[in-house]
């Protein structure tokens, strides 16, 4: 960007069904990795594979339809329609059908039912009908999971699912995360500044810094790693 580097020479893999997180101080090149990953910004070098499919040159919406799925720091939701509303256009896109409620009734009642068990699986069925705008912080961040459910993306993309949220309700968002991987055997990359929650997560830990990786390994490697806790935070994690 600017003829500066934000990532550089970064190779990784994630399994199926594993939690890969992702760590690094800031500007450390995080986001525009999710960014790389989701087609809102292209490598000016490199590939990036779904299995064995090359997606580099895939537009946003060709790379959803492909499987991945994406929150944001900040709340994506459509805060003017219902819970409801939001899941229920996240499972019409997933399954390709109109937006014209009256071209098929019964897939269209298949959806809300959808919908609805999506809203349950987080916590938020009795909030259906409530408008989104309305959810505390923490309850549109379930929201946005029971998008995600919604969607029937292979590969979920979380970036700082925890920021903003008190810390009381970290601890449920944290057990609705780990479902998607262990119930839901989705695969999950998670940014998140909180290294209790990262550490309680992931599989793997991936450390970024000035757009390079230092090291992806196990958590406990991870944190006892010198390199790690000079770059990171400057002392032992």
């Amino acid at each position: 960007m600017g003829g500066a580097k934000i990532l550089d020479g970064i190779s990784l893999s994630v399994l199926n069904n594993e939690t890969l997180g992702i760590i690094g101080p800031n500007g450390a090149g995080k986001t525009s990795l999710f960014n790389l990953l989701s087609a809102i910004r292209k490598p000016t070098r490199g590939q990036i594979f779904i299995g064995e499919h090359d997606v580099t040159d895939m537009a946003p919406h060709e790379r959803a339809n492909a499987g991945i799925a994406r929150t944001f720091q900040t709340s994506s939701v459509f805060v003017n329609l219902t819970c409801l509303e939001n899941v229920r256009i996240a499972a019409q896109a997933s399954n390709g059908q109109s937006m014209n409620l009256t071209k098929n009734a019964y897939k269209f009642t298949e959806v809300v039912a959808q919908a609805h068990d999506c809203l349950e699986k987080v916590g938020l069925a009795s909030y259906a009908m409530q408008r989104a705008g309305a959810l505390s912080h923490g309850d549109k961040r379930r929201l946005e999971i029971a998008i995600v459910l919604a969607s029937n993306s292979q590969i979920v993309l979380l970036d700082e699912p925890m920021a903003g949220m008190s810390v009381e309700n970290v601890p449920e968002l944290v057990e609705i995360i780990r479902s998607l991987a262990t119930v839901h055997k989705k695969t999950v990359l998670i940014v998140e500044h909180h290294m209790e929650v990262i550490l309680g997560l992931a599989d793997r830990i991936a450390v970024l810094n000035y757009g390079e990786l230092l090291v992806c390994d196990t958590p406990q490697n991870v944190i006892n790693n010198p390199i790690v806790q000079s770059a990171y935070i400057g002392e032992a994690l």
